[in-house]
């Protein structure tokens, strides 16, 4: 959301930043910041301003992303808490304030007042919206679900005014019909979707920074023209598998500032800020259409023991 990476966290165990960097002449269309501003989807923020408003969850007790249905005064009201699965609905919700009235203004960031995530708690299905909003502050957005289950409601946004500070709040969301929850897919270095293949390289360490990679090619040829999406190359949201803290950012870097190119691969330079196992949704855009990318990631301090895999679905 701003000109920097954001990362939006709350809830005791985990907060953390995804500091973002392109490679040089590279680029594409998700914890503790690193050097240097990184935008983010409409999520990004500098790391000064993470740090004075959020902290670092196992450093100074910082709640991590999307734990709460409530933070800083602010409310989701959530309108819809079940739908049914394979059945198109709509769902509804309300920011409210510390008075119970419904927020109407917005600090507009990458293009949109307000993003939602869905997240099965398998996290097997996930969807990245972008709602609507009533003149009376009712969201809105069309949702269909294939799979029935627990799913977690995240939203992400900053309330207009000066010195107002990114939440995310969320919310837990019924599906019903019949449940088969599936396992969590197994690491694996390489994601294939829509024809695309991605592949995700480097490891994830616990209390340190590391580099992780991802490259995108088509047909065995590199994707060197990727496109624009919400202000940026790419999104990334990342869940913790059993809690579901999120952590939504993007590269470092916007569309024509002469800091990156759309080429195929893109650095992210992170710190997990415990051990765990996490899913990494990569967004990216080409040819018009927008693609979504999953990977396993393994975090973890024991030498040797971390790891940052993908896997394809």
């Amino acid at each position: 959301m701003h000109t920097g990476l954001r990362i939006t966290a709350f809830a005791a165990a985990l907060a953390a930043t995804f500091g973002t960097a392109y490679g040089v002449g590279r680029g594409v269309d998700p914890i503790v910041a690193e050097s240097g501003p990184a935008p983010h989807d409409e999520h990004g923020e500098p790391a000064a301003r993470q740090q004075e408003g959020e902290g670092h969850a196992g450093h100074d007790g910082s709640p991590a992303g999307g734990l709460e249905i409530s933070a800083n005064g602010y409310t989701l009201d959530l309108a819809t808490p079940r739908v049914q699965a394979g059945r198109r609905a709509e769902l509804r919700f309300t920011v409210r304030d510390s008075n119970g009235e419904a927020v109407t203004a917005y600090q507009r960031e990458h293009d949109k007042e307000l993003h939602l995530v869905l997240a099965s708690r398998d996290l097997v299905t996930y969807r990245h919206l972008h709602p609507t909003r009533a003149a009376d502050g009712t969201w809105s957005t069309p949702v269909d679900l294939p799979a029935a289950g627990g799913y977690r409601v995240f939203a992400d946004f900053t309330p207009a005014g000066k010195g107002a500070e990114n939440l995310t709040l969320g919310a837990d969301l019924a599906v019903s019909g019949r449940y088969a929850p599936a396992p969590l897919p197994a690491p694996g270095g390489t994601v294939r979707t829509d024809g695309y293949e991605v592949e995700l390289a480097g490891t994830l360490r616990t209390g340190r920074a590391s580099e992780l990679k991802l490259k995108v090619s088509r047909a065995g040829e590199s994707v060197n023209d990727l496109q624009p999406y919400l202000g940026a190359y790419g999104h990334l949201v990342a869940l913790r598998s059993g809690d579901l803290a999120h952590l939504h950012v993007h590269p470092n870097g916007e569309p024509g500032d002469g800091t990156t190119r759309p080429g195929p691969e893109i650095s992210f330079t992170a710190t997990a800020p415990g051990d765990g196992t996490y899913r990494l949704f990569l967004d990216f855009r080409h040819r018009g259409e927008v693609h979504t990318a999953a990977f396993t990631v393994r975090a973890g301090s024991a030498p040797g023991a971390e790891r940052a895999e993908g896997h394809g679905h």
